[in-house]
């Protein structure tokens, strides 16, 4: 987590300290119109151990379409396992919680589904963009035996800076920071809420670096 935090802030000042007295760009073809990308966790979860307790299991893979220069939209697919509520904030200490194991629920959640994503090029490599993603939850015990199921949508408001390399540019990186927000997830089993009901339903200041390949 702290190296993350020290890419991300590089890669901040790097955009900080960018050239200031640029001219206006001039509008040019597109020259890769489509593009994949995935946050870096997804294989750091392969690594690192997919079936221990705090696994989340995750998989996240965007699909995106350049309309112009400036304007990106896509689809997003996602699949991932919650061992503890996603409301615990940096403030609550989300890692010591980790750690520590007190707030674990007594099963697993996992939440899947697709949604949609728009990505606006802000000045220079300097982007937003915005993500909805509804989800179907299953609710599992410790043994993966099915509870009961749920619904809620997934929203998340993203700020970061793309970096493209290699000979053609086709490779890139993109450090950002996520706030997310999320609705009509109140289908969970009795000890799920209890423990879901003790936080919000947003997560502020998510840092994350994506990196993916156009085309």
């Amino acid at each position: 987590m702290k190296n993350l935090f020290a890419i991300l802030l590089f890669f901040c000042t790097l955009s900080a300290f960018a050239q200031t007295n640029s001219t206006e760009d001039k509008e040019t073809e597109v020259t890769h119109k489509w593009r994949i990308s995935m946050p870096y966790i997804v294989p750091d979860e392969l690594i690192s151990g997919y079936d221990d307790r705090t696994s989340i299991q995750m998989v996240e893979l965007h699909v995106k379409r350049n309309l112009d220069n400036k304007n990106i939209v896509g689809v997003k697919f996602a699949t991932w396992r919650l061992f503890q509520p996603m409301g615990i904030t940096w403030w609550d200490g989300v890692v010591d919680k980790i750690d520590s194991g007190t707030e674990y629920y007594d099963g697993f959640l996992r939440e899947t589904g697709i949604g949609i994503t728009y990505q606006r090029m802000l000045w220079k490599g300097l982007f937003a963009a915005v993500e909805v993603l509804p989800q179907i939850q299953t609710y599992t015990d410790l043994d993966g035996n099915k509870i009961k199921n749920g619904f809620k949508v997934y929203n998340s408001l993203h700020l970061g800076y793309h970096v493209a390399f290699g000979k053609k540019k086709r490779f890139f990186i993109e450090p950002q920071v996520h706030c997310n927000q999320w609705m009509f997830d109140n289908n969970s089993p009795e000890g799920f809420k209890e423990m879901d009901d003790k936080y919000g339903n947003v997560f502020l200041f998510e840092p994350n670096i994506y990196f993916g390949w156009k085309f």
